[in-house]
């Protein structure tokens, strides 16, 4: 897909504009640290390549998963997007 093209889905009614659901996931032997850069990536990915937008997950009490905190994770990316 070329760069500052929004990804869409043809339809009868038109074209649905797509966006991301980031959980921010800590991969084996990674750290929280490490998922919030991954999530700052792909937002950074997810801007550049026109998604409609980015959601962050909330979920809590799971191993494995860094965004319990959206509110922290949203600044994070909010300053590197």
């Amino acid at each position: 897909m070329p760069l500052g093209a929004a990804p869409r889905l043809p339809t009868s009614r038109g074209m649905i504009p797509f966006s991301v659901l980031d959980l921010s996931p800590i991969i084996e032997g990674g750290t929280a640290a490490d998922a919030f850069r991954n999530s700052r990536d792909l937002a950074q990915h997810a801007e550049r390549w026109g998604y409609n937008r980015y959601w962050v997950a909330e979920h809590h009490n799971i191993p494995g998963v860094a965004s319990a905190a959206t509110s922290v994770l949203i600044g994070y990316l909010a300053e590197g997007t």
